[in-house]
């Protein structure tokens, strides 16, 4: 996973991890929760950084463990993120936006290429041709 259940306290402190991870109200964030969010987190940050990398990256660039961290902290806020959350969420994701266009990259270690780029060539195939002028002959 590109963020870990540490970096989320680092971020959001534990009081709020218990506030919106604890469902079974126990007192702790319950981990399979936590773990949840993570991976929809891996899984957005996947769809976006595949378009220019191979996936899943195998080592973690810090920018993209916080871009994980943001995405699962607002995954968790399930109820309705306060705005600060919310706007990390949104700024992360723009972020991820543009490593799928090419306008950003990530820093990737030596022999992490990105994906080579493709020509733009388009290619289509379809069926011959059924109404012809010569098989139209006659007809008007």
């Amino acid at each position: 996973m590109y963020a870990s259940l540490e970096d989320l306290i680092e971020r959001a402190g534990d009081k709020e991890l218990r506030d919106i991870a604890d469902r079974d109200r126990d007192g702790a964030p319950d981990a399979a929760v936590i773990e949840a969010a993570l991976q929809d987190a891996d899984n957005l940050v996947n769809t976006y950084v595949g378009a220019k990398y191979p996936v899943p990256l195998p080592s973690t660039p810090p920018i993209v463990r916080t871009w994980a961290t943001s995405i699962a902290r607002y995954v968790l806020h399930r109820n309705g993120a306060p705005e600060h959350v919310e706007t990390d969420y949104k700024d992360a994701i723009a972020a991820l936006k543009d490593v799928a266009r090419g306008v950003a990259t990530l820093p990737v270690e030596d022999g992490e290429a990105a994906i080579a780029a493709t020509s733009g060539t388009v290619m289509a195939a379809h069926p011959p041709q059924v109404f012809t002028p010569d098989r139209l002959r006659g007809w008007r």
